[in-house]
């Protein structure tokens, strides 16, 4: 399935910097604001050491690890809901992603100007957020006169019209559509052909400097102004109760230079920083569970690859995510733990002690489940 991810800020907070290193591509970044006009698009492998060891057992032929597509989306800059700036590319282009990555910039550096004249994370946060609800106000506002003509029609539109009315209201006070009690699933659903922009979920990143990354602490440790602590965001401000990552942009660069010439110097750059892996592959996988998702593999000698599908999801839906005949002519899965496969020494060991499922449409597929399915062809 496909997971695009926006990459926003203001400018100058480090989104180009991040998003080059994230895809090791040449992506434009320079100091001053609109460096990126056009979004940037770069697909990123989702790091799992469990790839590895599956391969280890079948020696496939290549290994395909499930990916994020992130955006790099031009930065944003107060007003940009009623156009200022690139306001209007700026919000055409988040609309498209499933989840948000916000870079706050903690980082100081009287080398690369601040669009608001100061470092201040809290502040830059809320401008951000600002605008974005002020964008969902403007579009739940142009929507109504049209919802309120077809809840004249039918039920279905009349819920629809009461409740856009009410998320109206509840924009107003300022508030992201995210953070709205919806009475049901099925209630959520009827607001999905608006794309409110604050019903995507948040994953924010710390833009740290070097000098912060050996001794960090996120419970002890505030960067900047009075800006939320890294990992322990304020209460009562647009950060709290959400995760944030403290990376560093510029370093993540450096490693990610390295890593394209000499995998070996780039291990031993992260060692003397004192880290056990990039600040990037903690972000992918943050990502990866931003939006509730996780992995099953299938392993065999042409590849051993992972699949992207919801927390939840049955074995059908899993299958379909291969193919879609896949999911319309499901009979089983033969399933088994990644634990188990890597105990059993793969599917003959497996079959030999008993420990290879078959799965039928009610099982509920867990992370890690190793699978291979069975389907009629002439469905």
């Amino acid at each position: 399935m496909s997971l695009s991810i926006g990459i926003v800020g203001l400018p100058n907070v480090g989104k180009s910097t991040l998003f080059t290193a994230f895809t090791q591509q040449g992506g434009l970044a320079a100091n001053y604001p609109f460096a990126t006009i056009e979004p940037n698009v770069g697909i990123v492998p989702v790091p799992d050491a469990r790839l590895s060891a599956l391969a280890d057992i079948v020696h496939p032929g290549r290994i395909v690890p499930a990916t994020v597509e992130f955006v790099d989306i031009a930065g944003l800059v107060k007003g940009a809901n009623a156009g200022e700036g690139l306001g209007n590319q700026f919000l055409a282009h988040i609309r498209e992603t499933d989840a948000i990555v916000q870079i706050v910039r903690y980082f100081a550096d009287g080398d690369v100007t601040h669009v608001e004249g100061t470092v201040d994370p809290r502040r830059d946060v809320d401008i951000l957020t600002t605008e974005l609800i002020l964008a969902d106000i403007a579009t739940v506002e142009k929507a109504l006169p049209r919802l309120e003509k077809e809840a004249r029609r039918n039920r279905e539109g009349t819920a629809k019209f009461e409740l856009a009315s009410r998320m109206l209201a509840w924009l107003n006070d300022g508030r992201r559509a995210s953070d709205y009690a919806f009475a049901s699933d099925e209630e959520r659903v009827l607001l999905y052909d608006l794309h409110l922009i604050t019903l995507k979920p948040v994953l924010f990143v710390a833009n740290i400097g070097e000098e912060n990354i050996a001794d960090f602490d996120p419970e002890a440790v505030a960067l900047a102004g009075e800006g939320p602590q890294p990992g322990q965001a304020a209460a009562g401000s647009t950060l709290a109760g959400s995760t944030l990552v403290p990376i560093s942009a510029k370093v993540e660069a450096d490693i990610a230079e390295l890593a394209t010439e000499d995998a070996e110097a780039a291990a031993e750059f992260l060692e003397a920083l004192g880290l056990e892996e990039s600040g990037l592959n903690r972000l992918a996988r943050e990502a990866y569970r931003l939006l509730g998702l996780q992995s099953f593999f299938t392993a065999g000698e042409m590849e051993v690859k992972a699949w992207t599908i919801p927390v939840g999801a049955k074995a059908p839906q899993a299958a379909g995510v291969i193919h879609t005949d896949f999911e319309k002519g499901f009979i089983k899965a033969e399933t088994a733990s990644f634990a188990d496969y890597i105990a059993y020494g793969g599917e003959a060991g497996l079959r030999a002690a008993g420990k290879l499922r078959q799965e039928g449409k009610d099982y509920v597929v867990q992370d890690g489940d190793v699978m291979h399915f069975k389907f009629n062809k002439t469905s």
